[in-house]
């Protein structure tokens, strides 16, 4: 795998954070260098982020976290995408001005990686992970302002779409996923540069959607209309598992 570089004067930095050393992070006292600086550019090491992650998986997800080799490619090209590698990007399709769909059967470890990455890079804007089951509980209970909440400009993962069930507001059913993507969509197309460096919400910006899901392609149509999958395919870079990838549950 080729080492992965970016240029680190492209970036802000959260005020806890050096702003020449984001890619030396401390945990429970120990340093975890993920590359070395050569100018005014990190190249990172893969192998490095790695075991970093490996280290912070534990931490998060208790002893018995593992990384499984089987993974790694996976892993690589989330790395590429979270340290936005300008150089090794495109050679693998992926646009870090767009969102990730991470897709892939039940229990291949999808949620815990999306949970693991954004460890990584700490000095750039935090996403928030919301399973869309609860996204459409508040919709039953709440309405429509719902729809409003989610399909701003902040930064999401949405966890597990396709779970939910259908949202029913005052005896009228709702799409209710379908319609917060569509809404994001919107604000895409409306704010085509993405400030995807800056650190707080601001009107006049959109927001990264970040999706994990156990459906393919037809499967999205199929739930939620081609409108809808026509208009990720805009929004997220696709990331998938190998359908045949085992339960780590079990």
């Amino acid at each position: 795998m080729q080492p992965a570089t970016f240029n680190h004067n492209q970036m802000k930095t959260l005020p806890t954070f050096h702003p020449s050393t984001p890619h030396i992070l401390i945990e429970g006292g120990v340093e975890f260098h993920l590359g070395k600086m050569k100018g005014d550019t990190i190249n990172y090491d893969f192998d490095k982020m790695l075991i970093y992650l490996n280290a912070k998986g534990k931490l998060l997800f208790g002893k018995e976290f593992k990384i499984y080799q089987e993974d790694y490619q996976i892993i690589y090209h989330l790395c590429l995408y979270f340290i936005q590698d300008e150089v090794n990007c495109p050679k693998f399709n992926i646009d870090p001005t767009k969102g990730i769909l991470l897709s892939g059967p039940v229990g291949c470890g999808k949620t815990t990686l999306m949970k693991l990455m954004r460890h990584l890079v700490p000095h750039r804007r935090p996403y928030h992970i919301i399973p869309t089951r609860n996204i459409v509980f508040g919709f039953n209970n709440l309405g429509y302002s719902i729809i409003e909440q989610y399909g701003n400009s902040h930064f999401y993962c949405f966890d597990d779409l396709g779970v939910e069930p259908e949202g029913k507001y005052f005896g009228k059913d709702c799409n209710v996923m379908g319609e917060i993507l569509l809404s994001r969509h919107e604000l895409f197309l409306k704010y085509p540069v993405l400030e995807r460096r800056s650190l707080s919400g601001s009107k006049g910006s959109r927001g990264v959607t970040h999706i994990t899901t156990n459906l393919n392609a037809e499967e999205i149509e199929d739930r939620y209309g081609n409108r809808v999958r026509s208009r990720l395919r805009e929004m997220v870079n696709v990331i998938g598992f190998d359908k045949n990838t085992k339960d780590k549950r079990k």
